[in-house]
């Protein structure tokens, strides 16, 4: 595992890198400019589970709005900075927890060493970042086109200028809307790099279409053992990207807790409304994040629990009544009305069982 054996990093209050739990990060869409909305916002990824959150900072009010921001939030933050150095300066003296530049569009030598000697005299680690989008002409024209190893070129030697200058408190990230260039990439980075990786595949889409290459990608690549932080990028509310990268860590087995919801597909001999019934179950187990169960929402009261056996608990749906089960084994016939209400009593259940046993 690439990730056991990065530099450990920290960033604010949390720590990343040396087998250190993976973090979720997010980044506002707010103007960073308005305090309130920026505030608002990152409350809303907090309680939705972001770990760390990332601020653009792109103008001198932006930069001294982080202070602000950072009095009011309960997590690290971010300054996104790109062409100006002048702004990952002040975003440093304004509190920012990390900063994330390109050494190589934010000015000549002189600039990127005062970058990097403020963030020395703040301990303030900095992200290296490169995508598809920002790759140097010297290097395109080197390989024909973007490639993977552009990529990773570019960013080992940004990594190598920061170092010349006396410093190692660093996060890389290398990002590509193309999937596989991606996965690639991240696969010739990790057995060079020795500190922690940020993974996302850039510009990934929609909620939709964003989701299933982000699944696919990163799922890849954590799977590797690769990666300290990720983000799922997805044009949207940024609340959707907690929930979804949250989804795949659990789904990897590489973030515990939390309830995992199994429903069946439906098929002609479903009688209920299970696709409104499983949306109602999924988002009442999002009140049980403190559980590390599975629910099963199932269709058919003949096949359901069985098909299900391996779910801690879960509800079958028949004509105008349904089942609760555990473990397989039907607890009880309700009517089809009482299933949700149930099924929340048992999660209280098992929450109280957890809670004697701290």
């Amino acid at each position: 595992m690439y990730r056991e054996h990065t530099k450990v990093i920290r960033i604010g209050d949390r720590k990343i890198g040396g087998g250190n739990p993976i973090l979720i990060q997010s980044m506002t869409n707010t103007k960073t400019e308005d305090v309130e909305a920026t505030v608002r916002q990152i409350h809303a990824l907090e309680d939705a589970g972001c770990d760390i959150i990332r601020c653009t900072v792109p103008t001198p009010e932006a930069a001294r709005a982080l202070g602000e921001i950072r009095k009011q939030i309960h997590i690290p933050l971010v300054a996104d900075i790109h062409f100006d150095y002048r702004m990952a300066i002040a975003a440093i003296e304004n509190g920012a927890d990390k900063i994330r530049i390109n050494p190589g569009n934010i000015g000549g030598p002189d600039q990127v060493r005062a970058v990097v000697d403020k963030a020395a005299s703040y301990q303030v680690p900095i992200r290296v970042g490169v995508n598809s989008g920002s790759l140097e002409k010297e290097i395109i024209e080197k390989y024909g086109k973007v490639t993977a190893e552009g990529l990773v070129e570019s960013a080992l030697d940004k990594v190598r200028m920061i170092e010349d200058l006396g410093y190692d408190q660093v996060v890389v990230s290398i990002k590509s809307s193309d999937v596989l260039m991606c996965v690639k990439a991240h696969e010739l980075l990790a057995p060079s790099c020795p500190y922690p990786v940020h993974v996302g595949i850039t510009e990934a889409g929609t909620v939709f279409t964003g989701n299933i290459k982000s699944a696919l990608g990163l799922g890849l690549i954590l799977h590797q053992g690769i990666g300290d932080t990720i983000r799922v990028s997805l044009t949207g509310d940024p609340v959707y990207e907690i929930a979804s990268a949250k989804q795949i860590l659990r789904t990897l087995g590489l973030r515990k807790g939390g309830i995992e919801v199994v429903s069946c597909p439906t098929c002609g001999r479903t009688s209920i409304d299970l696709i409104g019934l499983a949306g109602q179950v999924e988002k009442m187990a999002a009140q049980f994040d403190d559980l590390n169960i599975k629910v099963a929402v199932m269709g058919c009261v003949v096949n359901g629990p069985g098909e299900a056996k391996e779910a801690d608990v879960g509800i079958a749906g028949g004509k105008g009544s349904g089942l609760l089960f555990r473990h397989g084994q039907v607890v009880k016939k309700l009517p089809e009305s009482g299933l949700l209400e149930a099924l929340r009593e048992e999660l209280y259940k098992f929450r109280s069982v957890n809670q004697a046993s701290d």
